[in-house]
């Protein structure tokens, strides 16, 4: 029975270090995509405050204006879909977790029952080395 609990303990510990990695990495891909989102963020900012260009004077000002103001154009789609492939990272990321997470409760719960079990067994043992003794003490 010990051998049987010390391969559940052991399948546990494994599953918590699974588990523990799978945080890691969604903690990580979390992280990358909020500073995706900031630097979008910045670049929409950047954008609406550069996009009168009614208000520049010379008209080399306003080409070069535009040319930024393009370039940001650029800058925020690429972004944007560097986010939603980050996002999608992250939710893949999420269910890997939850995945591990329900993997580690599963052998948790084995061992636990089998920890009820053998328990339940060394009483069944004890009461009946008890029954004994009385039955000799009655004879």
């Amino acid at each position: 029975m010990k051998k049987y609990e010390f391969r559940l303990q052991k399948l546990l510990d494994i599953r918590i270090d699974k588990e523990d990695e799978s945080k890691r990495e969604f903690q990580s891909a979390r992280k990358k995509s909020l500073k995706i989102k900031e630097k979008l963020d910045y670049l929409k900012e950047s954008y609406d405050k550069y996009k009168d260009i009614s208000n520049v004077d010379s008209i080399v000002q306003q080409k070069i204006t535009h040319m930024y103001l393009k370039s940001l154009n650029y800058s925020i789609e690429n972004t944007s879909s560097e986010l939603k492939a980050s996002e999608k990272i992250v939710d893949e990321k999420r269910n890997e977790l939850k995945k591990r997470q329900i993997d580690r409760k599963t052998v948790d719960i084995l061992k636990d029952k089998e920890k009820a079990i053998f328990i339940k067994e060394q009483n069944r043992i004890e009461q009946k080395q008890n029954d004994e003794f009385g039955l000799y003490g009655f004879i």
